[in-house]
């Protein structure tokens, strides 16, 4: 049994998805409101077009390093000073957003900066957190008796501000981990170092939790640490790249039963 509890944050205590999801479908709301566009083809085409050009900018090998993907892009920031590479994203994430919502309108026939969805997409998804039901439940449990430690990919100023929305959070963890502090982010071996190092725990004491396999698995596995994967979608299993889970759940809750 382990001493430590490694989480992932995204996605296996907060409902990431959700929120985007949430803040996107206000979003398209408000554009039809203001433009008459469908919402459901803006949808469409924000969803289409965010990915394809957040390859264009030169802060985009740095993401993919860092695990930050392109929705996360739509609300951040960045501009942490922490990494030089932070610096320049934050120099060039306005223009981003902007041309986002911009190309998404144009493939409705509407000409408009985007500067008026990038604001709401931005106060939606600040104001649309959620929590998996049981989160709170199970932390509570496990709190007495295991040392719990957030180890998240992503840039310190976006995951904190996450927290800061769910700050109920907070106060269950010793240690909140994230890659951006660390220049690289999960499955790479730095950011599960650190927060062994952190929580002055060897791999063998210590179980890590995520939805991932790619990045919370995987990385475990490369560190020696016994996995549990949260599998949200029951047709979705290991393929070639992936890391191998130790143990297969399919919520939050189900830990209480491995312990």
């Amino acid at each position: 049994m382990p001493s430590a509890i490694f989480f992932d944050l995204d996605d296996t205590l907060l409902w990431d998805k959700k929120s985007i999801e949430t803040a996107l479908e206000k979003t398209v709301k408000d554009a039809e409101e203001l433009y008459g566009t469908n919402p459901e083809k803006l949808l469409t085409a924000v969803k289409e077009t965010a990915p394809q050009l957040y390859q264009e900018y030169a802060f985009y090998d740095f993401t993919k390093m860092i695990g930050i993907n392109p929705f996360e892009g739509l609300w951040g920031q960045f501009g942490d000073p922490v990494h030089h590479k932070f610096r320049e994203m934050g120099a060039e994430i306005k223009d981003y957003q902007l041309r986002v919502w911009q190309e998404a309108l144009k493939a409705q026939g509407i000409e408009q900066s985007g500067e008026a969805l990038r604001e709401k997409f931005i106060s939606h998804r600040k104001s649309s957190p959620f929590l998996y039901e049981e989160t709170l439940d199970v932390l509570d449990k496990l709190k007495e008796k295991y040392q719990l430690v957030v180890v998240t990919n992503g840039a310190p100023s976006l995951q904190l501000e996450k927290l800061r929305i769910t700050p109920e959070l907070i106060p269950y963890f010793d240690h909140i981990v994230i890659s951006g502090n660390v220049a690289e982010g999960k499955p790479g071996q730095p950011i599960f170092e650190h927060a062994l190092r952190v929580s002055g725990k060897a791999a063998e004491d210590v179980w890590m939790i995520g939805d991932n396999l790619k990045t919370d698995i995987l990385g475990a596995n490369r560190a020696g640490i016994h996995s549990i994967w949260i599998q949200h979608d029951a047709s979705k299993t290991p393929g070639e790249g992936d890391g191998r889970p130790d143990r297969t759940i399919s919520r939050l809750k189900e830990i209480l039963n491995l312990l």
